[in-house]
């Protein structure tokens, strides 16, 4: 990632909005935010599928295909490529393994790397989902997001306590039925 670019950029933005970009609080902002979209921005030269390359072999006892493997309220945080504005929220993650299975913490990773990129909430459903489909050959997959956005909350129509939900369903999962279960699941009280 070219720092000085996104300094000299942060500079500029200050100067066009009728700021001094050499005043003692903004004297460092320009290298305080290019740090900042080195975090942000992680993900653009990351293959999810690294993540997902050390599933191992799965084999339930008597011959039985495995249950469900839900993880649930995932945190992430990502970057609206529409307006530079960051959303968060939680990922609940569910597969049906057929041969392949994940440690649990690769799942958060795989999330994680994808949202590190100026994203839309809706293709990062997606581009977990088919992360997980393409790397572990699942019997299903199911992936459930739940964010608020700053373009919603912060400007515009400025509806701070609401929240956007997307699915994506791959397999299996796609039915009807087989999703109901899993999304009760995904509801259900924590104690």
């Amino acid at each position: 990632m070219d720092t000085a670019r996104i300094e000299a950029a942060v500079l500029e933005i200050l100067a066009a909005i009728g700021e001094d970009p050499g005043r003692p609080g903004l004297r460092s902002t320009p290298q305080r935010v290019a740090q900042s979209y080195l975090e942000f921005f992680g993900g653009l030269r990351v293959d999810p599928q690294v993540h997902l390359a050390d599933s191992d072999e799965f084999s339930a006892v008597s011959g039985d295909q495995g249950e469900l493997v839900l993880l649930r309220d995932i945190e992430f945080r990502s970057i609206c490529e529409h307006h530079l504005l960051p959303f968060s929220g939680v990922a609940h993650v569910a597969y049906l393994p057929r041969t392949r299975i994940i440690g649990l913490g690769r799942i958060p990773r795989v999330v994680e790397t994808l949202a590190a990129r100026p994203q839309l909430q809706e293709r990062l459903t997606e581009e977990i989902a088919d992360a997980l489909q393409a790397g572990l050959d699942p019997r299903g997959v199911l992936v459930v997001l739940t964010a608020n956005h700053g373009c919603v909350s912060d400007r515009g129509v400025r509806q701070a306590k609401s929240s956007t939900v997307t699915m994506a369903t791959r397999g299996m999962l796609k039915e009807p039925l087989e999703r109901a279960e899993i999304m009760a699941m995904i509801g259900a009280q924590r104690e």
